[in-house]
């Protein structure tokens, strides 16, 4: 059995949904421009530029769930003990936690491989560069999709309203 999108798990609930349009709008963008940092042939630099990006990415998409520290400090105890209870049970280590960097390249070792093929790709020139642009692109798709499924699930485990969303 193939595994749901996170816009497939949210659906029935138009409110998570609409979080998880919102929260891919932001992947989408960070995505392209890992694509893009992945076409520079300095050793290191995507690796770098990926974790920055998922750094700044992962909070914006907890706070789309009401996720961030600061969110969940502010629910009431029963909640926020349903609320950690359902992220250790997802077994997620960037669900109401500071994110760092160091934190995000924990995470990401789950996809090293195709990191270090990347990299590799780079240095084999024009079509090289296309692969290590779209291997770029396609790693923050997926480890940004991981961190979406996460979130709906902990979401629809705890039954945790979503915040109102943010302005932009």
């Amino acid at each position: 059995m193939s595994q749901l999108s996170s816009l497939q798990m949210a659906a029935g609930n138009p409110a998570l949904a609409a979080a998880v349009r919102r929260a891919r709008k932001l992947l989408h963008r960070r995505a392209l421009v890992a694509a893009a940092a992945s076409t520079v042939p300095v050793p290191g630099l995507d690796w770098a530029v990926d974790a920055a990006l998922l750094s700044r990415l992962l909070p914006q998409i907890n706070a789309e769930f009401g996720l961030t520290p600061q969110q969940i400090d502010q629910l009431d105890p029963h909640k926020r003990e349903q609320v950690q209870k359902a992220v250790a049970m997802v077994g997620s280590v960037l669900i109401g936690k500071l994110v760092t960097r160091e934190l995000v390249l924990r995470a990401t070792q789950s996809v090293g491989v195709r990191l270090t093929t990347k990299q590799a790709a780079k240095y084999v020139p024009i079509a090289g560069q296309a692969v290590a642009a779209t291997l770029g692109y396609a790693t923050l798709r997926y480890l940004g999709e991981q961190h979406l499924r996460d979130c709906v699930r902990v979401v629809q485990q705890a039954q945790l309203q979503l915040p109102a969303p943010a302005r932009r």
